[in-house]
């Protein structure tokens, strides 16, 4: 990776002979390098096998698949011949190995395109070197280059094409020639999955390694004081007992004795912070809303003397719990501190974040650290903090010798990193024309910074506006959760739509196409979201759900992560209990990569968002969680997952986000779906809490 571009393709041809292709992302036309630093690459193998590597990690967007699909297609190669591998971090390669906000695919469309591409186009002219024919003449098909009858597979010319000077300018596929874009493709994972192979964090395992449990204070708001671990340091396989920072981690030989050994470490506390209840955090939300001090976010117009004329004002407050992120495999990582680097393996989604920080604890350089990144049994934004990374790496810089920390569910729930607490409280003036002159949204919250989202609809549409927020520090540590923000913000938004709505006497959908159309006649301020792609949302779920024929249905639309989601919910009355039947959700996430990893995407969003909204709660008394497993945090359960009916726009642009979209509009469709059959607005999640006799 240091050596320059004629020695590097010299090296890769004496490897078997064949071509291996590298390509630096950090240009915005993806051109190849002759420096020897390199991104995404593609090997061709004399006997016709295409390597692709993806070095995005892989937390279940099915990035994994979707990645090479890119390359494979402006290769033009038979997808059945690809080999898909894991790449490790390496920030001189590549750019942005981060899953987080929905970002990967926008990012890399085009860089990955060129990349195939530009290996196609060296393959074309060593074919037609060898023919003595215009390149121009050639084609391909398959992993074939082909000319008047004559055809040369691509590993034949593998040997050749890598004694060639890398082309700068290349021609990508016109989208009508696509024969693997947009096509449904199985993620390459799902064989290992089905079988078991090792491919999580959890599956790591390396000779001779130690385990470690840790237990962390019982209570947001406490630190040790003392430890007694004489006890657990006679257990069977248990090599050590070390307290560190606030931490007491038990070292032994397998994840049974650990965990056997960490119920009897006797470890007193200390209290250095306010123990903080539910009760508090209600009573605090309150005093933030009512505050007289607040960050303005954003002002149009003149929002005092539009709420002073207005004939009709309409008030409502949301509140939403704190949250874990409960992924599936609770967090796990293992780390090798050596005099001579750092090896970490394991799940995360930010490995350079956990690189960095790894050095910074250290006190080494970060070329020291190796990151090899595992598939993640979920993240929801969990795995965006390297803190269990830390954990890791402190402990066997501490122990000598190199150690896997487990978290164990309870650690996971009690411990953990949570979706803040947040309180909204909106108010709308309406004129005598039943017009919408005034909105106010304030957004308070623990950890949040800014709890709202001041340049998404409605604002550019309403003519006098004021969105600000008010945030307050809390021992309880919070952190993104899927969609941050967003994913209460948008059920807060479209359910007080819907109450204006309904004040105004106008039809949910029909207002909100109004207020779009008032933003692109007339817009006050400016406008950060495509009004025409919003439209164009709604109208097909509207079509799609067969809006206006039903009494049963409740709507919501939402722009987040670059793309736009419309949802109608239907809400079907049994044995006198409302239950959510069906939704239909209209995305606008520009070209669908993969049909199949996509409409999953929008299906898992959903259910997510309806789960949370109708079940998920994570309560406090005194500093302490009051929920820790899955006996005592609700789950949406398989007999409650509706059918999902799943559309995407196509409109011709290039892909954007996907992963957390379709999640925000969620809670606010199901919500006045609920209202239009019970007559009962819920303003607080989880609905569980306030129909509890409809449940």
């Amino acid at each position: 990776m240091t050596s320059n571009r004629r020695t590097f393709l010299k090296l890769a041809a004496s490897a078997g002979g064949g071509l291996l292709l590298g390509f630096h992302w950090t240009d915005s036309e993806a051109a190849p390098r002759s420096d020897g630093t390199f991104n995404s690459y593609l090997a061709i193998s004399p006997d016709g096998t295409i390597t692709i590597q993806s070095p995005n990690p892989e937390v279940g967007q099915n990035i994994k698949t979707a990645f090479p699909m890119l390359v494979a297609e402006d290769l033009d190669v038979d997808w059945k011949r690809v080999v898909i591998v894991q790449a490790p971090l390496n920030t001189t390669a590549f750019e942005r190995q981060v899953a987080g906000g929905s970002g990967s695919i926008r990012h890399s469309y085009q860089r990955l395109r060129k990349a195939g591409a530009t290996a196609r186009q060296m393959l074309m002219q060593a074919a037609a070197k060898r023919w003595q024919v215009p390149v121009q003449d050639c084609t391909t098909d398959k992993g074939f280059v082909l000319h008047a009858g004559k055809k040369l597979s691509y590993g034949e010319l593998a040997t050749e094409a890598s004694a060639l000077p890398i082309p700068t300018d290349v021609v990508l596929k016109d989208r009508k020639a696509f024969k693997l874009i947009g096509q449904s493709v199985a993620n390459t994972d799902n064989p290992s999955i089905v079988m078991g192979k090792p491919l999580f964090g959890l599956d790591f395992y390396r000779e001779g390694m130690l385990f470690a449990m840790i237990q962390r204070p019982t209570a947001f708001g406490l630190k040790v004081k003392s430890v007694d671990a004489e006890a657990a340091k006679a257990m069977p396989g248990i090599v050590d007992v070390v307290t560190f920072k606030n931490n007491v981690a038990i070292v032994g030989k397998s994840t049974w004795q650990v965990q056997k050994a960490r119920e009897v470490v006797k470890i007193a506390y200390e209290k250095e912070a306010d123990l903080e209840s539910t009760a508090d955090h209600n009573r605090l939300l309150q005093e933030m809303l009512d505050s007289s001090k607040a960050t303005v976010r954003r002002k149009d117009g003149d929002v005092d003397t539009a709420f002073q004329q207005a004939a009709k004002i309409i008030k409502a407050e949301y509140q939403c719990p704190f949250l874990p992120h409960n992924p599936m495999e609770p967090m796990n990582f293992f780390a090798h501190v050596r005099p001579d680097g750092v090896e970490l393996v394991g799940p995360t989604q930010t490995p350079e974040l956990a690189r960095t920080e790894t050095a910074k604890l250290l006190n080494i350089s970060p070329e020291r650290v190796s990151v090899t990144m595992t598939r993640m049994g979920g993240g929801f934004g969990r795995r965006l903090k390297a803190d269990y990374v830390l954990e890791a790496a402190e402990l066997s810089s501490l122990i000598k010798a190199p150690v896997k920390v487990i978290w164990t569910r309870e650690d996971d729930m009690g411990g953990g990193s949570y979706r803040p607490c947040v309180r909204y409280r909106f108010e709308a003036a309406l004129d005598a024309q039943n017009n919408l002159i005034g909105y106010k949204l304030r957004g308070v919250g623990f950890n949040v910074g800014n709890s709202t989202r001041e340049d998404n609809f409605p604002s550019g549409a309403v003519p006098n506006l004021l969105i600000d927020s008010v945030d307050r520090k809390s021992a309880i540590t919070t952190g993104p959760w899927r969609a941050p923000i967003t994913n209460f913000l948008a059920f807060a938004e479209q359910s007080f739509l819907d109450e204006v709505a309904q004040a105004a006497g106008k039809d949910p959908v029909a207002f909100r196409l109004a207020l779009l159309d008032q933003a692109k006649a007339k817009p006050a301020g400016a406008i950060k979201y495509d009004i025409d792609r919003m439209k164009a949302v709604i109208q097909l779920a509207a079509q799609k759900a067969g809006w206006g024929q039903k009494k049963n249905q409740g709507f919501s639309v939402y722009f987040s992560h670059n793309s736009y989601v419309a949802q109608v919910t239907e809400v079907s009355v049994k044995k006198g209990i409302p239950v959510v039947s069906k939704i239909h959700a209209a995305v606008d996430c520009g070209l669908v990569v993969n049909p199949s990893g996509a409409r999953q995407q929008v299906v898992g969003s959903i259910v997510d968002g309806l789960g949370h909204a109708m079940y998920g709660n994570l309560s406090f008394k005194e500093g302490v969680p009051e929920q820790k497993n899955f006996n005592s945090f609700r789950l949406i359960r398989l007999s409650e997952i509706p059918e999902v009916d799943v559309h995407f726009v196509d409109n011709g642009i290039d892909p954007t986000g996907l992963g957390e979209p379709a999640l925000p509009p969620t809670g606010g469709s199901v919500a006045n779906a609920l209202f239009k059959v019970t007559g009962k607005r819920l303003r607080n999640q989880p609905f569980s809490e306030e129909y509890k006799e409809l449940l």
